[in-house]
């Protein structure tokens, strides 16, 4: 009956990341180029590990295969959901994701995500296209227009972004960002900057796939309310999104099946049944179906999400 899972996530290193995950969170790891932390992760390759209780040293994949109490048995045959740090030490690809249908022919959930923005820098996304109308997007890709076609919205430390599949968009120079994200890891890239990798070489692009997933989609930042003490950020049909904002003390009740916890700032407490663990920004647990009330105690900013 362990009612939360401690985890320790996976750095992932990217042509575009850099050390300052390691400044922000304290993380402890030698690369110069980590773009990400998959820090509640069950992919296969990039599994996070529960680092107490009962399950300590287990993967979190092979848990939720073997373990669905846990998870309240949740009917998926997969973990849904992926959260992740993203440091971009420098531009992404324009790219887009596939919807459930076109992943499932890649035998993969689709990928609709969002994004908490964390840096208290200024910084800027590619955020939809500037037309609605695809016939007319997909001319200017073939033309290289991307000035014609790419939305730019600046960012900064509160702001809240929805990237549904299908969205045209791009994490820019400054992003520090948690994302939370179906659990899939299909990206097309539609434009890359004519960068080289350090073998010189062009990266891959998928223009093909990134034409059929386009869809003209409506986008609209949430500037999150920064005092507010709980305020949902997003729900839609894949996971709910909460923001919890803790001065001294709050209390709460489990809602959903399990919830997954990221703690974005400051430092506190999680209780439970009398029981106290010590908190700080950089953690990520999971509350597991076995727990009924929670509180967290301290100066905390969590984000919650769970699955649906």
């Amino acid at each position: 009956m362990e009612k939360v899972l401690f985890l320790k996530g996976q750095f992932v290193e990217k042509i575009w990341g850099g050390s300052r995950l390691k400044k922000e969170f304290s993380y402890d790891f030698n690369s110069e180029n980590i773009g990400e932390y998959w820090a509640i992760s069950a992919m296969k390759d990039f599994s996070s590990i529960v680092i107490n209780g009962a399950y300590k040293g287990e993967k979190l994949n092979d848990l939720y295969k073997n373990n669905k109490e846990l998870f309240g048995n949740e009917k998926k045959e997969k973990f849904p959901l992926l959260i992740k740090l993203i440091d971009a030490n420098d531009d992404l690809s324009i790219q887009v994701h596939p919807d459930e249908k076109m992943a499932k022919k890649e035998n993969s959930y689709g990928k609709s995500e969002c994004w908490y923005i964390l840096n208290e820098n200024k910084a800027s996304i590619i955020y939809g296209l500037k037309t609605d109308d695809k016939k007319r997007a997909l001319k200017l890709i073939d033309e290289r227009r991307w000035d014609d076609l790419l939305k730019e919205e600046n960012h900064i430390k509160g702001d809240f972004f929805r990237v549904d599949a299908g969205m045209v968009h791009a994490i820019k120079k400054g992003s520090l960002i948690l994302e939370i994200q179906q659990a899939s890891d299909i990206t097309y890239r539609l434009y890359d900057y004519d960068r080289r990798d350090k073998e010189g070489n062009l990266r891959d692009l998928h223009i093909d796939k990134s034409k059929e997933a386009i869809k003209c989609l409506d986008s609209k930042k949430i500037h999150e309310d920064l005092e507010k003490e709980v305020e949902i950020l997003l729900e839609n049909e894949y996971f709910k999104v909460k923001k919890i904002n803790v001065k001294d003390k709050i209390n709460l009740k489990r809602e959903d099946k399990y919830q997954l916890e990221s703690v974005v700032k400051g430092k506190g407490e999680l209780i439970i049944d009398d029981k106290t663990y010590p908190i700080k920004k950089g953690d990520f647990f999971i509350l597991t179906n076995y727990v009924n009330n929670y509180t967290f105690k301290g100066n905390l900013e969590v984000v919650e999400s769970s699955s649906k």
